[in-house]
């Protein structure tokens, strides 16, 4: 009896230390994700009020929006998400920081346009929206019990089929099929929200009982930088759906 309630009392303890890894591991996620939003929204900011003086384009405005520059603008972003996953197991986790908070940078850049075809209150307004139901579907995905792996590979097709249909229409301009892209874009992201916070979860109880810090940082990293692509891309299409333009 007095060997059972030993070895209860050390399964509590140790459940205890996973449940607080686990509370500092998702802390680290958000955190970094936030951090990788501000840098964002900085850069967006300041590039847009760099690329307009007294409601004219300057030269800067001029490359990165009217030029060929801007294809690799568009595109750099993506570029980056593909070589942070392939590259990040031969990183350190203070190098993928680094390379997420630069590409974090690039992001801005990339958004910058919306200071300028977008009222400033309906930015913020979407930016409220956007924060609100991202905080719901991540609560909701790290507090079910539902698992919803499943949902994974339809999702990340999904993703797949948006950023195709996003490429053609970057050159037919239908705003008809704007509209089905933004639609469907947050119904796709708001799935990924819940699915990829609970994949983080989940992720951190398989190998919390190996005590590997390395991995675990580069583990919240990556749940960053899914969190973080998570919410662009909802409050993208959100903005695209409900913004003001200017």
């Amino acid at each position: 009896m007095a060997e059972y309630e030993t070895m209860k009392t050390v399964a509590g303890v140790r459940t205890a230390a996973i449940d607080e890894g686990l509370r500092a591991h998702m802390n680290k996620v958000y955190g970094t994700m936030s951090v990788g939003m501000f840098i964002t929204f900085a850069a967006a900011w300041a590039i847009s009020g760099l690329a307009m003086s007294d409601g004219q384009f300057t030269g800067l405005g001029q490359a990165i929006y009217f030029s060929p520059l801007r294809w690799v603008i568009i595109f750099a972003p993506l570029a980056f998400v593909f070589g942070l996953s392939a590259m990040i197991n031969r990183m350190s986790a203070a190098t993928a920081q680094v390379v997420f908070y630069a590409f974090a940078a690039v992001m801005g850049l990339s958004l910058s346009s919306i200071f300028i075809v977008y009222t400033g209150m309906s930015i913020i307004q979407v930016f409220l929206i956007t924060s609100i139901a991202f905080a719901g579907l991540s609560i909701w995905g790290y507090t079910t019990k539902k698992d919803i792996s499943g949902w994974g590979s339809f999702l990340i097709m999904g993703v797949i089929g948006l950023i195709v249909a996003s490429i053609v229409n970057l050159f037919l301009q239908s705003p008809a099929m704007m509209y089905a892209i933004s639609m469907i874009g947050v119904l796709i992201f708001a799935g990924l929200t819940a699915y990829d916070t609970q994949k983080i979860k989940t992720d951190y109880l398989a190998h919390a009982s190996h005590g590997d810090s390395e991995w675990l940082g580069k583990a919240a990293i990556m749940g960053a930088l899914n969190l973080y692509l998570d919410f662009i891309n909802m409050f993208i299409f959100l903005l695209q759906l409900f913004g003001n333009r200017e």
